[in-house]
């Protein structure tokens, strides 16, 4: 599809969203211009901090898809460290990524390649279309989190820690830190996150035929802290494992088998590849067997 014929540019722009969405990316440049080895480790630190414990542990595997239980009071702090990523509350992140799953590729996928790479990638962001984490819309997504003052409470008030991120990085570092510890890392974060969406459904390998284009990517796995092995995760998506083999690399699962050696998460969905695979033949076979042997051979 040419970027002409990207749904992004078929869309009305959401000029709030825009406006946030260029602030940030003009941060993270004049970031270079404030260049210190003190910042740049704290950018990093808060970019897994965000992404990897927030995000990923927090967001996806623990409130999207409930591959794991844990404290009230560790679900409130991965909580809190994902709204440091600029990717909206729990309300909006959680339902927007049920509804991907729904749908996924068809329509009403929030952000398909089949409509586009710039739009799978930010254009859906940047169009404003169910983003405010209260739309109709995403409400009977969230049943669970409606009902929990706190995810109630941050998903409105999702800007909070991040800014009070900003004022901490001022006081002990100066201007450079927050460059880099705020706009810089928040911006380099969510390409980082959107590569899942685009693509991890564009290029890679698919080891289970799930239907959909998901697949799985070794590059974008080691940028998103292991949620590149996508297509696993589409096969499997109430896994808290998304790297299945040994060579997938994921941090994610890593920081979640911390979590349970330590008494902090239990009650762990995280099947082995081999029985995954034996299941995923079996459906294979039963889709393929004879009709006539279905109906109990011939007469």
């Amino acid at each position: 599809m040419s970027i002409r014929s990207d749904r992004t540019f078929r869309e009305p722009i959401s000029w709030m969203t825009t406006f946030f969405m260029v602030a940030f990316h003009l941060g993270a440049i004049a970031a270079l211009f404030m260049f210190n080895w003190k910042a740049v480790l704290v950018s990093l630190v808060l970019l897994w901090v965000a992404g990897g414990l927030g995000v990923g542990m927090g967001y996806h595997r623990l409130l999207t898809h409930r591959g794991y239980k844990t404290y009230k009071w560790v679900e409130y702090l991965l909580t809190i460290c994902g709204a440091l990523a600029l990717e909206g509350g729990p309300f909006f992140w959680v339902a927007t990524h049920r509804v991907h799953h729904q749908n996924t590729d068809v329509e009403g996928d929030p952000h398909s390649p089949n409509d586009g790479g710039f739009w799978a990638h930010m254009g859906w962001i940047l169009t404003g279309r169910v983003m405010h984490n209260h739309a109709e819309e995403l409400l009977p997504y969230i049943p669970d989190l409606r009902k929990d003052k706190f995810h109630t409470f941050i998903s409105r008030w999702h800007w909070v820690p991040i800014t009070l991120s900003g004022i901490v990085l001022l006081a002990i570092g100066g201007w450079p830190f927050v460059f880099w510890g705020v706009f810089f890392r928040a911006a380099l974060g969510l390409h980082v996150t959107w590569l899942v969406n685009s693509a991890t459904h564009m290029w890679g390998k698919q080891r289970f035929l799930t239907g959909d284009t998901s697949k799985n990517s070794f590059w974008v796995a080691i940028l998103t802290y292991g949620e590149g092995w996508h297509n696993n995760h589409h096969a499997h998506p109430q896994s808290a494992r998304h790297g299945l083999a040994w060579y997938e690399i994921d941090f994610n699962w890593y920081g979640i088998s911390i979590l349970r050696m330590l008494g902090l998460a239990w009650d762990v969905k995280a099947p082995s590849l081999e029985s995954l695979e034996k299941k995923a033949a079996a459906r294979a076979a039963m889709i393929h067997k004879p009709l006539s042997s279905l109906a109990g051979g011939d007469d």
